[in-house]
């Protein structure tokens, strides 16, 4: 799962629509769940355009993306304080969150940075700025009931940066990263200029891709993530009755133990949009290695085609194509971010074409991808780290999953046993 971080594609995708499948080897259907009424209000528009639509002048629009997290996502109630943190691209929705949160009765506490803001702390400060939380810090975000994080990709100065000294800012905001994982908080993006040139689409395209993306050209897209979630419950199932995984692809094979472990549905509560199904496997128990071919990006750099080899848990030796030092200096952040804190697959069939940005890669229906570092406490993971780095697979030309030997999963299409 995506935790609060330059492909180039030729044509515009549609969001995803799993009311016609997900990725099965046979038809599944859908039914229908809860309902929010706040949420409805706003997004009850006859002229919103049918999910199975391939082409649409659909725009972006804020006021509903808002209305879906404030009602959905963070279920704001009144006098809580949340804290809603981006950088300034994001404003409007910014925005619209607050006035939303206020309408709901909370307290909302706005945060935001500039473009390249992390850049210059890591460059500039100082060691005892660099490497030292305040504790003000720390006691603002014990404070929250919740927190909403909008990524606002945009260009940084990161050619110039110490991959170390990131490492180093990263370590000392540890204790806040896990103030921040005990409260309710979501995780959402906003479609900038700079995030819809690494996807390979205009602005337009992306913005419309956003909407599709969380449902919003639905007129109840609470529904809609209901229907997710039910679906992928039937996942989970046979994943719980599991204890070994094999994950084997070119330049992949490796098996990890996930028993004892629960398995958490993310239905979108958490990652805005999302689709996926994930656990915090056996630290001690990754054994060989994996090639993940989908670019993912770590503070501000892109790293493609990394490699790691596993024994007994541990990472002992890493590579990429490109990004290789950030790769090595994440992994010695802390010794726990040389463990898995989690194996996650992906179940959107509709986001088929990497973007560059996790979010929404790590959805993609046919693709697993493992995280460095951090556990999420539900999944009863206990690995601890700084940081949390998701980096993902694909399965879907030449890869397969396998429960306790039994082919689960095989050319991203999942086996009905």
């Amino acid at each position: 799962m995506r935790e609060c971080s330059k492909t180039r594609r030729n044509s515009a995708q549609t969001g995803p629509d799993f009311s016609s499948s997900l990725p099965f080897n046979h038809n599944n259907q859908f039914t229908s769940s809860q309902r929010c009424s706040r949420l409805a209000r706003v997004q009850n528009d006859p002229k919103a355009t049918p999910a199975t639509s391939s082409v649409s002048p659909l725009a972006y629009d804020p006021r509903p993306h808002a209305e879906l997290l404030v009602a959905y996502c963070l279920n704001v109630q009144p006098l809580q304080r949340i804290l809603i943190a981006g950088g300034v691209a994001g404003l409007p929705l910014v925005r619209e969150v607050a006035r939303a949160v206020l309408r709901a009765g909370g307290r909302p506490a706005v945060r935001l940075d500039y473009p390249g803001q992390e850049d210059d702390v890591a460059a500039l400060a100082a060691d005892g700025v660099l490497d030292v939380l305040h504790p003000t810090e720390l006691a603002d975000m014990e404070g929250m009931d919740s927190t909403l994080r909008i990524l606002t990709p945009e260009v940084g100065q990161v050619d110039g940066v110490d991959a170390s000294r990131r490492a180093r800012l990263t370590a000392a905001r540890a204790p806040l990263a896990a103030a921040r994982a005990r409260k309710k908080w979501s995780l959402t993006l906003y479609p900038t200029a700079h995030a819809a040139a690494q996807a390979g689409m205009s602005e337009a395209d992306f913005g419309a891709f956003v909407m599709r993306a969380m449902f919003l050209d639905r007129s109840d897209p609470v529904a809609a993530w209901g229907e997710v979630r039910d679906l992928q419950a039937r996942l989970i199932e046979r994943l719980s009755r599991a204890d070994r995984v094999r994950i084997e692809a070119p330049g992949t094979d490796l098996t990890l133990r996930v028993g004892g472990r629960s398995w958490a549905n993310s239905d979108g509560k958490r990652n805005m949009p999302s689709g996926e199904v994930f656990t915090g496997p056996l630290e001690d128990s990754a054994d060989g290695f994996i090639t993940f071919d989908v670019p993912a990006e770590y503070a501000g750099v892109m790293v493609r085609g990394a490699r790691l080899e596993f024994r007994e848990g541990v990472v002992v030796a890493a590579r990429a194509d490109e990004g290789e030092s950030t790769l090595l200096a994440a992994l010695n952040t802390d010794p726990g971010a040389r463990r898995l804190g989690e194996l996650g697959i992906g179940s959107n069939s509709g986001i088929q074409t990497p973007t560059g940005n996790i979010l929404f890669d790590e959805k993609i229906g046919g693709t697993v991808h493992l995280a460095l570092g951090r556990s999420y406490p539900e999944t009863g993971g206990v690995n601890t780290s700084a940081i949390h780095w998701d980096l993902i697979a694909d399965l879907r030309r030449g890869g397969r999953i396998t429960l306790d030997g039994e082919v689960w999963q095989e050319n991203g299409l999942f086996v009905q046993n």
